[in-house]
């Protein structure tokens, strides 16, 4: 009886730890997403735009500047997808008649 008593904490320990494994070993290991996209600075002076994209990944970043501007008559424009592969720096120019109210860049996978 003695003996029972000694082994049944014993083996409640063994399968307590053991369940953990056996739960990760079925588990799905999922991939980490490449990191994409160029770092993007952009200036604005007066009515001109430009901006300066660095693409320090693998994977070709297609950037595009769109620009917003002030007055109501004053055509917005989206720029045409320009590529920036890897290790290159793409410059992206843009204006309005008069101001500018906004400007920004978007990404898109190559």
């Amino acid at each position: 009886m003695r003996l029972f008593r000694f082994l049944v904490p014993v083996t409640v320990a063994a399968i307590a730890l053991c369940a953990p494994h056996e739960a990760l070993s079925h588990a799905r290991v999922e991939a980490k997403p490449e990191p994409f996209g160029a770092e993007c600075r952009t200036g604005i002076d007066g009515s001109h735009v430009v901006a300066y994209c660095h693409n320090p990944y693998a994977e070709t970043d297609r950037v595009s500047l769109h620009i917003e501007c002030d007055r109501w008559w004053d055509l917005d424009t989206d720029g045409a997808l320009t590529e920036a592969g890897p290790a290159m720096t793409v410059r992206l120019t843009g204006r309005c008649w008069k101001e500018v109210r906004s400007a920004w860049v978007s990404h898109q996978r190559g």
